[in-house]
C-alpha cells in the first residue's frame, strides 16, 4: 500500500490530483522495510506498535518522537509555502486504537465508540469493544496525562498526525482533519495543546460511530457528511475543495453595493 501511494495508484492520489493538492508519505511505524520505496520520507520510530491489550502501545519516548515527526512535517510544509494541510493515514487495526483514544479522552463506554472498521460483523465489533475495554483497564490511562494516553492506546501514525496538528498551529497553518483515525489524533493533539483548536477543521463525518462522539466532544462541525470510511486523507482532500471555494467567495465576491444590486425597501 505504501508503494501504491508512492506510485500514485491509491484513491487519495486521484482525489488530491482533482483538487490540486499534493501527497507526502511519511513512514513513521510501518512494520516492514519500505526504505526502498521512492518518495517516502523516512521517519520510522519503530516497526509497528506493541499490543495495547497487554501494555502500552508505545513507550513515552517513542510516542514523543512520533509526535515530533509530525511537528517537523508541518513546519517543513509551511516553509515550502503550503497554507492548508490535510491529515491522512494508512494503518492496520487503527480504528481500534482510535476507539480506545476516544473512550479514554471522552469517558464514553467502549461499546459506543467501536464500529465495524473495514467490515467486521456484529460478533467482531463486540470482540473489538472488549479489546478496547481491556486496553484501557490494563494501561490505567488518565485524561490528565494526554501524552501518556496517546502512548498507551494510540499508534505511531496517530501520534505523528497529532504532531501535525500542533506543528500546523505553531506555524499558523490551518489543518484539515480526516475521519475517525485522524480525528483521534486531533483529539489527542488538542488535549496536549488546547490552543491549536483555532487551527483545525473537521473535514467530514465518518461512518464509524465513534467519530460522531469524538466531534461532539470537540464541538466541531464537519464540512461534509458523505458516509465515508476510506481514510487515507480522502475526506480532508475533498473538504479542501470546499474550503478553497469558501475562501474565494469571501475574498472575491462583490457586495450588493459594489455590484449595484438593489436592496429591498423597508415598509413605510
Amino acid at each position: 500500500m505504501v508503494a501504491n501511494f508512492s506510485a500514485g495508484g491509491a484513491a487519495i492520489n486521484q482525489i488530491t490530483s482533482s483538487v490540486g493538492a499534493d501527497v507526502v508519505v511519511y513512514d513513521v511505524g510501518v512494520a516492514a522495510d519500505v526504505s526502498g520505496v521512492p518518495g517516502v520520507v523516512q521517519a520510522k520510530v519503530a516497526n509497528g506498535t506493541a499490543n495495547m491489550a497487554l501494555g502500552p502501545a508505545m513507550t513515552r519516548e517513542e510516542c514523543s518522537e512520533a509526535v515530533l515527526v509530525g511537528v517537523r512535517a508541518a513546519q517543513e510544509a509551511a516553509e515550502k509555502g503550503y497554507t492548508l494541510l490535510g491529515l491522512g493515514e494508512m494503518g492496520i487495526g487503527n480504528s481500534t486504537a482510535a476507539a480506545a483514544l476516544t473512550a479514554a479522552f471522552t469517558g464514553e463506554d467502549p461499546r459506543s465508540v467501536v464500529g465495524p472498521g473495514t467490515g467486521l460483523a456484529d460478533e467482531g465489533v463486540a470482540r473489538k469493544a472488549e479489546v478496547v475495554a481491556r486496553a484501557l483497564a490494563v494501561n490505567s490511562v488518565a485524561q490528565e496525562d494526554p501524552l501518556g494516553v496517546l502512548a498507551s492506546v494510540g499508534g505511531l501514525e496517530i501520534a505523528a498526525l497529532a504532531g501535525v496538528v500542533i506543528g500546523g498551529a505553531r506555524a499558523g497553518v490551518v489543518v484539515v482533519s480526516d475521519g475517525y483515525i485522524a480525528g483521534a489524533a486531533t483529539l489527542a493533539a488538542l488535549a496536549m495543546c488546547p490552543a491549536a483548536r483555532e487551527y483545525v477543521l473537521a473535514s467530514h463525518l465518518s461512518a464509524e460511530p465513534g467519530h460522531t462522539v469524538l466531534l461532539s466532544h470537540l464541538e466541531m462541525q464537519p464540512v461534509l457528511t458523505l458516509d465515508m470510511r476510506l481514510g487515507e486523507g480522502s475526506g480532508a482532500a475533498l473538504a479542501m475543495a470546499g474550503i478553497d471555494a469558501a475562501c474565494a467567495v469571501m475574498s472575491g465576491m462583490a457586495t450588493f453595493e459594489e455590484a449595484g444590486v438593489s436592496q429591498a425597501q423597508e415598509p413605510v
